[in-house]
């Protein structure tokens, strides 16, 4: 944000001024704070979209550069839904969850042409396992109700039987996936884009995978055939990240499914006040 508009976006803290709203985690503090404290708020939000469900029909329908969902769907085929879990955005959003809301496009299209074998996995990575309630919340007790827990779960990274290894790239980046992912006839990725390394090649490569793959765009020090990264950096990040990312395209057929959030995530009673 330009330095001339940030000024209308920072209230600073006196002895008169009201407790402030703070993310803290899966949750908010009201906190008195010191004086002379500056608070730095977020510039208005966005319009957000007037029927999210139709943008989300049209998107799938209308997907770029690419043949639309319905056209690689068929009877009988085995699709596997990976969902970003809860990491993005913390706090959790307002509900209904935007994972919520493509579940239901997603699913009645899936329904349509008679697919029935269907996994949801939760891309966790290496974080933690989101609990039955959290994940509850996240995609709506309809959908919940119906998955949970044989065809809905998180993504286990640990679980060599649940693993399996894709090969190497030519750089010598080794690329181990979710085993019912890799199997399946294709993936659905439904992502949140919240900063620039989130989406695209990041989504499987990352959220579906072990720790043998991510060391390679995670570890500060990382030998492989042809290069050596003694700091970790962005830029590298990004290119690891891509590589991966084509890597597992080769293998695999992939429908993303990206969103965005404005400012109103979290409902108008946290808006600048």
């Amino acid at each position: 944000m330009p330095m001339h508009q940030l000024d209308e976006h920072v209230v600073t803290i006196d002895r008169d001024s009201a407790p402030r709203i703070i993310p803290f985690g899966e949750d908010f503090w009201l906190e008195d704070l010191p004086e002379g404290t500056r608070v730095i708020y977020p510039p208005a939000p966005l319009k957000g979209l007037e029927n999210p469900e139709a943008a989300i029909r049209y998107a799938v329908t209308h997907p770029l550069g690419q043949e639309p969902l319905y056209a690689r769907l068929e009877p009988g085929m085995k699709v596997t839904i990976a969902l970003d879990d809860i990491s993005l955005p913390l706090p959790q959003m307002q509900t209904p969850d935007v994972r919520e809301r493509i579940l239901n496009v997603v699913l009645n299209m899936l329904a349509d042409y008679m697919v029935e074998d269907i996994h949801i996995i939760i891309a966790t990575s290496l974080h933690r396992r989101m609990t039955e309630a959290e994940t509850k919340r996240m995609v709506g007790k309809k959908i919940f109700d119906k998955f949970w827990p044989k065809r809905l779960y998180n993504h286990d990274a640990e679980d060599p039987n649940g693993i399996i290894r894709l090969g190497e790239t030519p750089e010598g980046d080794v690329v181990e996936i979710n085993r019912r992912a890799a199997e399946s006839d294709l993936v659905i990725y439904v992502n949140i884009n919240l900063v620039p390394m989130d989406g695209g090649h990041k989504s499987v490569g990352i959220g579906l995978s072990n720790y043998r793959t991510l060391c390679s765009h995670h570890n500060p020090a990382v030998l492989r055939k042809t290069e050596t990264y003694m700091q970790p950096n962005r830029s590298h990040m990004h290119q690891v990240v891509n590589r991966i990312g084509k890597f597992v395209n080769q293998h695999l057929k992939i429908f993303h499914i990206e969103t965005v959030l404005n400012n109103d995530m979290y409902g108008s009673q946290l808006s600048f006040q």
